[in-house]
This record gives C-alpha cells, structure tokens and sequence, in this order.
C-alpha cells in the first residue's frame, strides 16, 4: 500500500498528433513520397483549436490540391520517427478514409519529392510503414477494392 511519502505526480504523455488519410482516386491509391524515401498518406500536424477533420480535409488539399470528405477511422498508432537532421521523436497518427471529391490528377507540394498513384495489388511491396499498409488495406477491402 502507498504512503502518504510516495511520489505519485503523474505526468501526461505528449506527442504530436499527425492525421492521415488514405485517398483511392481511378481505383488507384495516392502516395507521397517524404524526405526519407519513404511513401506516405496525404495529411499532416493537428494545430491547436483544430479538430482532426477540418486538419485533414485542410492538409490533403495543401498536399494534393483535393477536396476531400473525412469518412471513419481506419486506424491509429504511435509511430517512432529517427530522422536524419533532428531528434528522434514520437507522434501518434490517425488514419481515416477519405473519398476524394475532386476529379483532377493529384498535384504535388513542396512538402513532398513526387505523388504517385498506386493500385492496392502493389502497396505491400512499397517502402512504408506497415502501419500505413494495414489503413490501406483495410479502406480498399471497406470500398470493394483488391
């Protein structure tokens, strides 16, 4: 049983919230391509006052130039990043689907090396976490798509 002496003073966890999205345009799934030559989903930083919707519908059209819907949460995780110029650092990530609205080719931003779309056949073989994999996966079985 704990004293009165014990120290008990609890300190929350605090990690950056990054929400992504997985977006299939012609049946094919968009990606980008990071600074470490991984392929990622479109989304990005929860801001203060920001709700996880509004940042992701925000985020996919600075990242791609599409109007988006924001549909269920396919899957969440906290996610180890080393990077090569800064700290290490920890960010939990939510992943929703998010059927597109726009019907123009994604466009790139500078925040990224290039966008590609990919049929779902060809996720597995890709440089990204497996995380990402499984959001993936599980919007392309939820819309019908192999």
């Amino acid at each position: 049983m704990a004293s009165e002496s014990d120290d008990f003073s609890w300190q929350p966890a605090r990690f950056p919230v990054s929400v992504k999205g997985v977006t299939i345009w012609n049946d094919q799934v968009l990606l980008l391509e990071n600074e470490r030559h991984e392929w990622e989903l479109p989304g990005g930083k929860l801001e203060v006052g920001e709700t996880p919707e509004a940042c992701l519908i925000r985020e996919i059209y600075e990242e791609t130039g599409w109007s988006t819907a924001v549909g269920s949460i396919l899957h969440s995780w906290l996610y180890h990043i080393e990077p090569a110029d800064r700290p290490a650092v920890d960010v939990f990530v939510v992943v929703y689907g998010c059927p597109v609205l726009s019907d123009q080719p994604p466009q790139v931003s500078n925040e990224h090396k290039r966008a590609q779309l990919w049929k779902p056949s060809e996720v597995p073989g890709l440089n990204m976490p497996e995380d990402y994999k499984t959001a993936i996966a599980k919007w392309c079985t939820e819309l019908g798509l192999e």
